[in-house]
Parts: C-alpha cells; structure tokens; sequence
C-alpha cells in the first residue's frame, strides 16, 4: 500500500529455486519462482513435459483432495501445493510464474517456512496495477456432517481466521488457532509443521503413499498403543534408530514449535487452500475440523459468492456529500475543453495512478437534440471522449504553468454494455496500466452506472505540450 492508500499488487523482484523430494511421490523436484506480470496470478509450469503445460493456480482445476491438494490442466498436474501457497499469500505475493520439473511441490520441513525465507530473500516488487479485495456480502457457509466439518466465512474488513481441531485423541485434545492479520503469517503460521498419526503410518506406506517421507519433516501423534515391533518397522522404512515414544505423545523426532503446532498448521492449510479462490478478499474466516477437502467445497463457495458480486464491488464509491478534490472551476484550469464539449463535472480521487470524475448527464445536454431525438441515448463516441478526458488528469503534469492538449492514438477492447439516459450519473474510472513514456500515456477505462458497468475500453493518448501565446 502507498502514500496515497491504494493497494498495489506485488511479485518478487528475483527469480529464486527450491529443491527436495515430494512427500507423496518420493520424487526429487526442483522449482524456480519467477517474476509474472500483473493480474496473471500463480502459476505452474510443469518444465519436464513436452510443451510445458502451465496449471493455474485455481480452485476450479483441483483434482485431488487426499492428504494434499492437487491441481491438474493442460495435462499437467501438480500436487501438495498448499504450504507454497499459504506462503505467497503471507508474503503479498500476487503474480508469479512456478516452473516445476516434476509432479509434486517438495516438502522441505512441512512448513511454509522455508518458502517464506526464499520469498523473502527474492524481495517483493510493486506493480502498475491496483490490488482490488473484494467484501463478502453475506455469510457463507459450508458443512459436512459425516466429518463434523463446520465452515463460514463472515463480512470482515480485514482477513482474520479462526480453526479448531479435535480428533477425538487424547495426545491432541480440542486446539485452536487464529490469525487476526495476514501480517502476523511468517512469524506465528508459517513455521508449523504437518502433522499425522503413528496408526497412520503404516497406512499410508501401505497404499504408495509418503515415499519421500521423513520424521523430520512431521510430528507423528501417538495416540494408541503401539507394539515394539511396530515403531521397530517404522524406524527401518525412515532409516532411524533410537525411535521412542515421548511422555507427551509424540514421536522423538522433533520438538514443537508452539504448544498448538497441530492446530496452527490447519490453519495454514486453510490459507493455502483458499488462495485458489484466485480473487483476494477480506473476510472472517471460521473453520472447524478444516481438510483439504472441506477447504477445497468451501473456496468454490466464495469464488462463487465473489463472481455473482465482483462487478458491483469494483464500482468507486462516490458519495455527493464529500467535497470534490477538483470542482468544475478548477478542471477548467488543467482541461483545455469548454461548453458544451467539457464532459467532467468534478474529480472525487485522484492518484498518480487513478482518478475518478463524475459527468452527470441531464435532459439539457446539447446532443440529446439531433442523437435519436424522443430517445435520449448519450451517443457511445462521447462517452469515450468524458473517459479521455478523466485521464487527463492522469497525463497531464500538474504543478506547472505549462498547458497541455492530448491526443487519442488508439482505442481497444471498446464495450458499449448498457445505455446512458438523461439522469444517470457516470462514474468515470481510468487507470493507467504502464508508466507514461514520451507523452505516451495507456490507461483502462471503465464507467459505471450505479453498480453496472456501462462502457470499457483501453485507451491509449499522446501529451503535446501546447505552445505559448
């Protein structure tokens, strides 16, 4: 977030490579994460196939809920990304492409903390497109009364979560965790590590599954009596010796990093799940015996809810009864356009990389005379014209006694969606999507009709200086 208060997306300034062996398949993978452009999101590249299909990081492409998360399109699929995702998220990371030469992401220490450090030495870079989060609107609410998973996710104007934890195991009792802010992610989520029972061990070697398995890279809960024979066989397939049983219920392997270790892991699992929601939003997060699969139903859930109510969302809130940061007065001294053809009444925001003006279109407007006369339609070219002019404000310097003209070179991706009638007040949003080089100037353009989108398009403006008299 800048000066100004508005979000920016991010991606890392250094590409960075992380090497090991996926827990599941055993494999030993090397991933480097490189800088993406602006509003691509995560994604991964599977750099061992032949064309090397990329995989969007997206709930609608999860395949596999077992144990893991998997993702799978374009016939590549990648699995147990959700502690590399809870990672980006902790971290602000919103574009970045994941090259991967095999199938599963490693699992290092069963954290998100050794993806942190590596984010964290790569460096974050701030780009040229705004980071818009978008509200719940109302609760949303997912449960599976077979497993007794209970979750909801609450309008909040922060991130905040809350998991619980109880799997009837006198080791493990009812835990909870919470985070009140992403900010608190690297110091208080990231480092916990997964978890699993010792009855499940064997399980799970039996069905091909935790082939690079290591007991440094999970606490083992035992939670039932076991045999000699049993932690014997367990300690030959991890190639260990001295495996005990400690006082507390866990396996010698390693001690815990907070005494709710367990639970804060399922928290960070749900951070890593939900990120395949691919829209970031704010919300309070309830989760009661969260899994992968749960958290899978439950992020199409809001990426549904987000979609139904993405457009009205993204409309600039314009309030009359704030005073305008520049009124009709004050345009007049930046625009070189006069009556009738000034189409911005006043601008309500105004950043180096956004404005936002106001034209309220009344019965009165010269054009309504000779355009479909007894149909008041403002015509789509003049609608264009009052979204130039708000960039303007955006291309033209300001703090200068020099004046400006600007000059159109390009209009693309032109949409006329809805009609503009006398009454409406068009809420014009122009962004600019690069930098202005050499009085060039490319910005994206949206008007808005209450929460409807009426008009978009890529509008690409030369600056001329205009000569003195």
């Amino acid at each position: 977030m800048n000066s100004s208060g508005q979000s920016y997306q991010h991606t890392i300034q250094d590409e960075i490579s992380i090497s090991g062996a996926g827990i599941h398949t055993g494999q030993s993978v090397t991933m480097r994460i490189k800088p993406a452009a602006p509003n691509t999101g995560i994604n991964f590249q599977r750099v061992d196939l032949p064309g090397k299909p990329i995989v969007k990081a997206d709930v609608d492409f999860v395949v596999e809920t077992n144990r893991s998360t998997t993702l799978e399109n374009n016939g590549a699929r990648v699995s147990t990304i959700e502690h590399l995702m809870a990672a980006l998220v902790g971290m602000q990371v919103d574009n970045a492409l994941i090259e991967i030469d095999g199938e599963e992401v490693p699992i290092l220490d069963g954290s998100a903390q050794p993806f942190v450090e590596a984010l964290q030495k790569a460096g974050l870079q701030e780009q040229n497109a705004v980071k818009i989060y978008y509200n719940i609107e109302h609760n949303i609410t997912f449960s599976d009364e077979e497993k007794k998973v209970e979750m909801v996710a609450l309008p909040y104007n922060e991130y905040r979560i809350n998991t619980l934890i109880d799997f009837n195991s006198p080791v493990l009792g009812t835990q909870h965790a919470a985070i009140k802010n992403i900010a608190d992610f690297n110091t208080s989520i990231a480092p916990c590590r997964t978890f699993c029972f010792f009855h499940e061990l064997e399980w799970l070697l039996a069905h091909n599954l935790i082939k690079g398995g290591d007991i440094n890279n999970a606490i083992v809960v035992v939670d039932k009596e076991v045999s000699e024979e049993q932690v014997e066989r367990i300690s030959k397939v991890f190639n260990k010796k001295d495996v005990q049983i400690s006082s507390e219920g866990i396996l010698n392997n390693l001690e815990l990093r907070f005494p709710n270790e367990p639970a804060r892991h399922k928290l960070l699992d749900v951070i890593g799940d939900l990120a395949l929601v691919g829209y970031p939003f704010k919300a309070h997060i309830i989760a009661n015996r969260p899994g992968h699969a749960s958290n899978v139903k439950f992020a199409k859930k809001i990426k549904e809810h987000i979609k139904k109510y993405k457009n009205r969302q993204e409309v600039p809130k314009y309030d009359p009864n704030k005073p305008a940061i520049l009124n009709v007065q004050q345009i007049e001294q930046v625009l070189p356009h006069r009556y009738p053809f000034l189409l911005v009444d006043k601008v309500i925001e105004l950043t180096e990389k956004v404005v936002v003006a106001i034209k309220n279109v009344t019965y009165n407007e010269p054009f309504f005379q000779g355009h479909f006369p007894n149909n008041s339609i403002m015509p789509g070219v003049l609608q264009v014209e009052a979204l130039a002019q708000a960039g303007g404000f955006l291309a033209i310097p300001r703090d200068t006694e020099d004046k400006y003209d600007t000059y159109f070179l390009k209009i693309e991706n032109c949409k006329f969606k809805q009609k503009v009638i006398p009454g409406d007040t068009l809420i014009l949003k122009m962004e600019l999507l690069q930098p202005i080089r050499r009085g060039i100037c490319e910005m994206k353009g949206t008007i808005f009709v209450g929460d409807k989108i009426v008009t978009e398009a890529t509008l690409v403006a030369q600056i001329v200086k205009r000569p003195k008299a």
